[in-house]
């Protein structure tokens, strides 16, 4: 096949979810032997992309061909078979099983129903051969490092008929060494005719990796450019947006520090030396890539990571190690991002997800919980933040995810918080919803909360916040305020284009 073929195409690809048109229409082709880099800010619709090419996920509307040839895929078996692989940011490695487990996974050879272990253990080895991974067949997944895992998982998606490797992120977790032996394995790859879609937001392998670069944006097809373009008419295309007139004004900030951290480090090392603070009536951002640490600070803070030294300040009083409930009597409000694992009881009434933190503040006597107390203070409560529909008597699960978030915000309203922590407070949210969210958010400030706003919605924290701290690699690398808070600053500090750590 010519390089100037394209090995994959897709042509209209559209796909909604309630509420959210993650893609519309979009175009993307793929030559053989290139890396094909997909740009674009969080929530772009790069993830939705790639799923579809993947078979993890299928388009509402839309065409694909592999090869010239039109495929449906009903899952990643499909996809696989017609020579399309993908290596995700969250693995799908079978962790108590072996190395070579896992790589035969699904196709080990037998007979008559019987493992061949010996063929199996071939295959395997020959896989890791293929790009000289010096890691042990044995070896139990979990007791692998991140880079180890990741380069399992390249081995796991490769096969002699490969034509389409996904790669997402994938030098999220690895040092510049492990990065230069991925890198290392792309170079390879391309020069065997396998074409590379890599999503990344890092600009020095954009530098690097990248033929071509095609830039989503708002689940739209921006435009598709040569892999030499300069960073800054990159970003320029990634920002580009037309802002919508959603954002109210920010209340006056006040000067008195309600939560502040010195020195914050945790367990995990997820965050390292982090000082920041938060005063009253004070929206503070926290932006950073997935995995940049700033939810772990946030976490942190509300008692829910761990700590390995540094001190926590509410009100001028040591919290580091405090449990969660302890920092919840405190009033210390934590809203987490995925409000279906960590925020709803989704089978229950939207009520009790409503009330649930604060059910002795609705008892009687003798602990009693007092029903119609709880019913009025909460339908009043989901009245102001426009519920639709207004029954808080439904299940939570059956409700739009706006409508979710807004009872995720009713809960932090049933208290007089000191500290409003908000993770990700408008994920898969509509701008209808939005704007009541971003109403409320601001309201608390302006009656004396101290915000803290952890967001990957960069327009969310160019508008909603007085000061932003901006974290990379564990660590704050930028604090921002003023006329300083700009689109290009941030995602400069986010990508670390430097390669140099600076503390706040």
């Amino acid at each position: 096949m010519s390089r100037n073929e394209s090995v994959l195409e897709m042509s209209g690809i559209t796909k909604k979810y309630p509420g959210v048109v993650a893609l519309d229409s979009v175009d993307f082709d793929l030559r053989p032997g290139e890396t094909h880099v997909l740009f674009g800010e969080n929530g772009a619709g790069k993830s939705t992309l790639i799923s579809i090419m993947s078979g993890a996920s299928a388009a509402g509307s839309g065409t694909m061909r592999v090869d010239g040839v039109e495929v449906v895929l009903h899952g990643v078996a499909d996809a696989r078979k017609c020579g399309v692989s993908a290596v995700f940011q969250e693995f799908s490695l079978a962790e108590t099983l072996s190395v070579a487990e896992n790589l035969v996974l699904g196709e080990q050879p037998s007979r008559l129903g019987i493992v061949n272990r010996a063929a199996a253990e071939k295959l395997a080895r020959a896989r890791l051969a293929e790009f000289g991974f010096d890691i042990r067949l044995d070896a139990v997944v979990a007791s692998l490092t991140r880079a180890e895992q990741q380069m399992v998982e390249i081995a796991k998606a490769y096969r002699a008929d490969l034509k389409v490797l996904i790669l997402d992120e994938p030098t999220a977790s690895l040092n510049d060494s492990e990065c230069g032996q991925l890198y290392a394995v792309v170079d390879d790859l391309k020069t065997r005719g396998v074409g590379i879609v890599y999503v990344t937001h890092r600009m020095s392998e954009i530098e690097r990796l990248a033929d071509r670069i095609t830039v989503l944006r708002d689940g739209r097809y921006v435009t598709t450019v040569d892999g030499s373009t300069p960073a800054d008419e990159l970003i320029r295309l990634m920002t580009g947006r037309q802002m919508e007139q959603i954002y109210p004004a920010l209340p006056t900030a006040g000067v008195v520090p309600v939560l502040s951290a010195v020195g914050l480090t945790t367990q995990d090392q997820a965050v390292r030396e982090a000082s920041f603070e938060v005063r009253s009536g004070e929206i503070v951002g926290f932006a950073g890539l997935m995995g940049s640490g700033k939810s772990h600070a946030a976490r942190a803070c509300a008692g829910i990571e761990r700590l390995e030294s540094g001190s926590i300040q509410l009100d001028g009083q040591e919290i580091a190690g405090s449990s969660i409930a302890k920092c919840l009597s405190k009033r210390v409000v934590y809203l987490p991002p995925d409000r279906k694992v960590e925020g709803l009881l989704l089978n229950r009434p939207l009520r009790e997800s409503v009330s649930l933190p604060w059910l002795r503040h609705l008892s009687t006597w003798r602990l009693f919980v007092g029903r119609r107390r709880e019913r009025a203070v909460v339908a009043d409560l989901l009245r102001k933040m426009k519920l639709s529909p207004p029954n808080p008597e439904r299940s939570a699960e059956s409700y739009s995810g706006g409508n979710q978030q807004k009872a995720l915000l009713s809960r932090a309203l049933m208290a007089d918080c000191s500290a409003l922590i908000l993770d990700e407070p408008t994920v898969g949210v509509d701008v209808g919803a939005r704007v009541a969210i971003y109403q409320r958010i601001t309201e608390m400030a302006e009656e004396g909360a101290a915000v803290l706003l952890v967001s990957s919605d960069l327009p969310e924290v160019l508008h909603l916040c007085h000061r932003v701290y901006v974290f990379s690699q564990g660590r704050i690398t930028a604090h921002l305020e003023g006329g300083a808070i700009e689109e290009e600053q941030i995602l400069q500090h986010m990508m670390h284009w430097d390669d140099k750590e600076s503390k706040v």
